[in-house]
Order: C-alpha cells, then structure tokens, then sequence
C-alpha cells in the first residue's frame, strides 16, 4: 500500500538520522498523530527491529496482512510492535505497510537494545 504523498519523517539513533517516510494510509497516519516518539528497539530473528507501542494504531481500513518489503516500516498488530525490516519475512496477516525507511544497512548494523526517536521532518 505504498504512497509517495506520505508525511517526511526521521529516524534519529544518538547522532545518527535515517530519513524515512510514512505512508498516506490509515494506520499510518494514525501513527503520525501519534509523533514525536521515542522507542526502544531490538531485533527479532535477525530479520527486523522490534518496538512496543503504547498506542498502537488500529487496523481498520487496512489489508488483513502483508508482505514487507526490506527497508519497510510496519506494525505487527498482534502485538501492537513497531517494525523496521531489514530481512525478508513473508506474508503474515497482522502486519501492516506503514512506510519505509531510507538505510537498510545503519539499521541492520544496529545490536541490543537500542533508543530511535521517531519526529516528523
């Protein structure tokens, strides 16, 4: 469900910016409501980066799943994570596109718990 009429937004990592975008969708911009956010990620089966929300935006009026693509930003609902994907994961209903992010390599290179403060631009 990509968009390229998405809201600009970064992603600082202590002096690091990853520029990324969110989609124009609505569980997208529910979570741009919700921004800024600061969130603690880590990774998940060496494919993705994992955060909990404390509010995380509903499904309604999104696909009942997806297939992330690599640099892809989505919410795993059953969860209520937030997901930076550097590795391919497949088709699993509950995941929802939100956006994407611009390095794939920063974010894989990323290890233990690590804090990402998500603004818009």
């Amino acid at each position: 469900m990509p968009d390229s009429n998405g809201t600009p937004i970064t992603l600082t990592i202590d002096d690091q910016v990853i520029t990324a975008t969110l989609h124009d969708n609505p569980a997208a911009n529910a979570l741009a409501q919700q921004l800024p956010l600061t969130l603690t990620f880590d990774d998940f089966n060496s494919v993705e980066k994992i955060a909990t929300l404390a509010s995380p935006p509903s499904m309604d009026g999104m696909p009942t799943g997806a297939d992330p693509e690599i640099g892809d930003i989505g919410l795993w609902a059953p969860g209520g994570n937030l997901v930076l994907y550097y590795g391919d994961v497949g088709y699993w209903n509950g995941i929802a596109r939100l956006g994407t992010f611009d390095d794939v390599a920063a974010i894989k290179a990323l290890s233990g718990p690590f804090t990402v403060t998500i603004t818009t631009q």
